[in-house]
C-alpha cells in the first residue's frame, strides 16, 4: 500500500497509506458521525469543496452499487477513513468503494487516527487540508494547505447545479423493485437545484408532486411561469452569502407562492427574509443530531450536512422559531407567521440517516393544498 499524507493548515499532519485514486485533494476537512451511507455521502453536492472524514471506523465493507447515489458524481474532494475494506460482502454490491472512487478521480487515506482528527477538528475548528500520495514534503503540504481559500465567501452552488431544467419522476426504492415511477401526481413543484440530493426529489414525487428541476441562476418570473403550486429550495455546497442571484429570485417569488426550503435553501431563505448568516466551528454532519420542533415539542434524530447557520437574532418579527439544535441551540427551522413558507436546516430526505422528519414533506403537500384552497388557483 502506497503512503499518504493529511496535512492540515495549521501544520497538524497525519500519515496513513492510500486508497481510491492516487494524488491530491484539496479541502475543507470535516468530519461525519454516520454509520452507514458512505456512498449516498460522497455522492450528495453539498460537499463540493471538502473532505470527509467517516467517525465509524470501518468503511467499505458493504461495496457501491448503482443505486444509492444522490448525484449523477461524486462531490467529495477527498475521503478520510480509520479502515478500508478492501472486500465487500453485500448482495446489493456491484463493486469496492476504493475501485468507485479510482474511478472518478476522488484521493483517499485510510490507516490514521480519525478519533484524533476528530478531536482536533472540534477544538481547533474546521481547516483547509491536502491529502497527498505523491509527496511527502510536509513542510510544503502544509504552507500549501494554510493558503487554500476557506469556504466563507464561495458560492459552490454555481459549480453543481444542473445546467438546463428538468422533469423528475422516480419515485423511492422499494427491494426487489428498485426505485418506482411516481404516480397521482396532483401538484406541481419547482425545485431551485443548488446541489439538490435525489431522494428530495423521490420524496416529493412520492408525495404526488410533478417535479420540474431548474438551475440555480433561473429568474424567478420563469419559475412562475411554470404555475407551480409550489417551490422547493434544495440543499447545496458553500457559503449562503455570495449567492445572490438566488436571494434575489426567492426575494420575488415571497408572497407569490408557497416556499419550502432544505438546508442551504433554508440559508438562503433567511437572507431573502432580510436575516444574516454566520459560519459554524466545525458545522453539523451526520445522522444523530438532536433537534426539538417547537410547535409539538418532540424530538426528532436527524441527518445534517452544514457549516453556516441562520442567526435568528437578525430575522423580522414576521418570522417564528420552529425547530431548534438540542446540541448547540442553533436554528433548525423557521417559518413565515402569515404566509405558507417555511424551512428547516437538516435534511428531512435522510439518506443516509434516520426518518424521523420526513412528515415535512407532507406538510409541504398540505401547505399548497390550503393555499390551492384559498386563493383558488
Amino acid at each position: 500500500m502506497k503512503k499518504a499524507i493529511l496535512a492540515l493548515a495549521d501544520g497538524t499532519v497525519f500519515t496513513g497509506t492510500s486508497f481510491g485514486a492516487e494524488g491530491e485533494a484539496a479541502g475543507e476537512v470535516v468530519f461525519n458521525t454516520s454509520m452507514t451511507g458512505y456512498q449516498e455521502i460522497l455522492t450528495d453536492p453539498s460537499y463540493k469543496g471538502q473532505m470527509v472524514t467517516m467517525t465509524y471506523p470501518l468503511i467499505g465493507n458493504y461495496g457501491v452499487n448503482l443505486e444509492d447515489i444522490e448525484s449523477g458524481r461524486p462531490w467529495a474532494e477527498g475521503f478520510i477513513v480509520k479502515e478500508y475494506c478492501e472486500y465487500p460482502s453485500n448482495f446489493r454490491s456491484h463493486g469496492s468503494l476504493g475501485s468507485y472512487m479510482k474511478s472518478y478521480g476522488i484521493v483517499g487515506i485510510q490507516g490514521i487516527d480519525t478519533r484524533a482528527l476528530t478531536k482536533h477538528t472540534r477544538d481547533k475548528g474546521a481547516q483547509m487540508g491536502i491529502i497527498s500520495s505523491v509527496s511527502d514534503n510536509i513542510k510544503d503540504l502544509c504552507e500549501r494547505a494554510a493558503a487554500l481559500p476557506g469556504m466563507a465567501g464561495q458560492d459552490l452552488a454555481k459549480e453543481v447545479t444542473c445546467k438546463e431544467p428538468y422533469a423528475w419522476k422516480e419515485s423511492v426504492w422499494e427491494l426487489g423493485l428498485g426505485y418506482l415511477e411516481a404516480q397521482h401526481k396532483s401538484k406541481k413543484v419547482v425545485v431551485y437545484d443548488f446541489g439538490v440530493k435525489r431522494n428530495i426529489l423521490r420524496l416529493l414525487a412520492s408525495h404526488g408532486c410533478n417535479v420540474t428541476v431548474v438551475p440555480a441562476f433561473t429568474p424567478w418570473q420563469d419559475v412562475l411561469t411554470l404555475a407551480p403550486d409550489g417551490v422547493l429550495l434544495s440543499n447545496g455546497p458553500g457559503d449562503p452569502e455570495p449567492v445572490k442571484y438566488a436571494v434575489e429570485n426567492i426575494m420575488g417569488l415571497i408572497g407569490k407562492v408557497p416556499i419550502f426550503g432544505i438546508c442551504l435553501g433554508h440559508q438562503l431563505l433567511g437572507l431573502a427574509m432580510g436575516g444574516k448568516t454566520y459560519k459554524l466551528k466545525f458545522g453539523h454532519h451526520g445522522g444523530n443530531q438532536p433537534v426539538m420542533d417547537m410547535t409539538t415539542r418532540k424530538v426528532e434524530i436527524t441527518a445534517q450536512n452544514h457549516g453556516f447557520a441562520v442567526d435568528m437574532d437578525t430575522m423580522p418579527d414576521s418570522i417564528e422559531l420552529t425547530h431548534m439544535n438540542l446540541n448547540d441551540k442553533t436554528v433548525e427551522g423557521m417559518c413565515h407567521k402569515e404566509l405558507p413558507i417555511f424551512s428547516v436546516q437538516y435534511h428531512p430526505e435522510a439518506s443516509p440517516g434516520p426518518h424521523d422528519s420526513s412528515y415535512l414533506f407532507e406538510r409541504f403537500v398540505a401547505m399548497m393544498e390550503i393555499e390551492k384552497l384559498k386563493t383558488g388557483r
